[in-house]
């Protein structure tokens, strides 16, 4: 079967156009500004044309209401008379009045007859009226029933009021295309706004997915929106970035570190194979030792594993109620002995009780970490502290030694995975140990850094220290103290 390749189907630039996020902006915009634009021509209309109609029909009203009572007090002859005054009086001819009694005999006024009658209970009517001099026009009329049985019609002409409305109506509707005119062209100003600031970041988000991980979003001096989503971008970024580097760094170090184990285990195998030796301990001798290396590799191995399994948060599970206290005297009973067997001194002080949550097995470990590094690098005679102590909600645990301290540059890149200072290529040791220190720190929420233990400048000593919260914390609580105190770690 021939195989046929489909042709790739690009979207159009309407179908580009309509589903654009700053075109669904934009068209919002214009919506919002016609609604407002359609709002105030609503009040200005009732304001205007409205309140024109309806002071005409309250004057109308008020005139029809004036006769009427007349007529029930003195008569229809004289609710004629004043008809007819009333007539003469309207110098602009813009008074209807008509007057019928209840036969239905035309008794006054200037309407040839009454409109037909129309369904419904109004007494309102428009009609159109001549005039022999400036033609027809239009007028409101008001129908009264009086109770004698005549009617009474009284009316306005309203023909200059109705060209006033058509003008303002007319100019209404110059207005609202003014307004649709200016809301398209600001919803396409606005399109292009939201493109142009975007702009940077979506061309730096390319070239980032293209391998170039230097490219930053660029920022201006608004510090708007933009700004900020810029500023968080190049911050996440910087995280990738250094992120990937450690990568890196720990695929070099695991290369670097692992070689001399493997290759020692391999070629001590191989000698044992080529010596051909019949002696039984010869060959048991080797394989121990290529046994003890590969056990150095796995060891290596199940750090990694296990500082990915701490930052990745996997352990929070086992946070319990726990007394650092006893946690501290346990790891100076167990390296006590190991100080005291160099000649050394491990000096400790704590209060009685210093209550928190916890993985106690972690924080062993790490109490165990920071002793081991003490006893490794103090000289015989030295002394070693281990002190801690409660500070308003967070408790100090603090190790010192009498060793070569760190240098500035040293102390910003341990915790790092495999990095071990020049002063300690000579010690044994995978430089995995401050890694997970770090780790299991952050995992409880606290934060860890570095000062100088106050020694000679010969040996100025290490102090390790850091805080965990000392009162209880929820899950959630845990695990952003445990972001901020990253941040707080990494700057220390």
């Amino acid at each position: 079967m021939p195989h046929t390749r489909r042709r790739q189907q690009h979207p159009g630039p309407l179908w580009r156009l309509l589903s654009s996020a700053g075109f669904r902006f934009a068209l919002l915009f214009a919506v919002v500004f016609l609604a407002a634009g359609l709002a105030f021509a609503g009040v200005l209309w009732w304001g205007t044309a409205g309140t024109l109609e309806r002071q005409t029909d309250s004057a109308i009203r008020a005139d029809a209401m004036a006769l009427a009572e007349r007529g029930r007090d003195s008569g229809l002859a004289v609710l004629a008379e004043a008809v007819e005054e009333r007539l003469a009086l309207d110098a602009e001819g813009l008074s209807i009045y008509l007057l019928f009694d209840p036969a239905g005999r035309r008794l006054a006024g200037n309407l040839a007859a009454l409109p037909p009658p129309r369904p419904g209970e109004s007494s309102w009517y428009r009609l159109s009226v001549d005039h022999d001099d400036s033609g027809p026009g239009e007028a409101r009329l008001l129908v009264l029933d009086l109770p004698d049985g005549s009617k009474l019609a009284v009316g306005r002409e309203v023909s200059e009021k109705q060209r006033l409305r058509d003008l303002l109506t007319e100019g209404l509707a110059w207005a609202a295309g003014a307004a649709l005119f200016f809301a398209l062209l600001g919803a396409l100003l606005m399109r292009r706004a939201l493109e142009r600031r975007l702009t940077p970041a979506t061309t730096t988000a390319a070239l980032i997915a293209g391998g170039d991980l230097s490219q930053r979003v660029p920022i201006s001096l608004h510090d708007d929106e933009f700004d900020r989503l810029g500023a968080s971008m190049n911050a996440m970024l910087d995280r990738i970035a250094h992120l990937m580097d450690g990568v890196r760094g720990v695929s070099d170090a695991i290369a670097h570190d692992l070689r001399t184990p493997i290759a020692r285990a391999r070629n001590g195998l191989e000698e044992a194979l080529l010596e051909e030796s019949d002696d039984p301990a010869v060959l048991r001798g080797a394989i121990e030792r290529g046994i003890a290396d590969l056990d150095n590799v796995t060891r290596v191995f199940q750090a990694v594993l296990r500082i990915a399994e701490v930052e990745a948060g996997a352990r929070r599970a086992a946070f319990a109620p726990l007394d650092l206290s006893l946690l501290l005297a346990d790891a100076a009973e167990l390296y006590g002995a190991s100080a005291e067997a160099r000649g050394q001194t491990l000096n400790t002080d704590w209060p009685a009780s210093l209550p928190l949550v916890g993985d106690r097995d972690l924080l062993l470990q790490v109490v165990a970490n920071l002793l081991d590094n003490a006893v490794k690098f103090t000289v015989p005679g030295g002394n070693i502290t281990l002190s801690a102590q409660r500070e308003s909600e967070w408790v100090l645990v603090r190790v010192a030694d009498e060793g070569p301290g760190l240098s500035a540059q040293d102390r910003g890149r341990v915790g790092e995975r495999f990095f071990r200072a020049d002063s300690a290529r000579t010690t044994p040791g995978s430089g995995l140990g401050l890694s997970l220190v770090r780790a299991v720190v952050q995992l409880h929420g606290g934060a860890l850094w570095f000062e100088d233990a106050g020694g000679p400048p010969q040996r100025p000593g290490l102090a390790v220290l850091f805080q965990l919260p000392a009162s209880p914390l929820s899950a959630n609580a845990l695990s952003a103290n445990a972001l901020s105190a990253g941040a707080l770690s990494s700057g220390a």
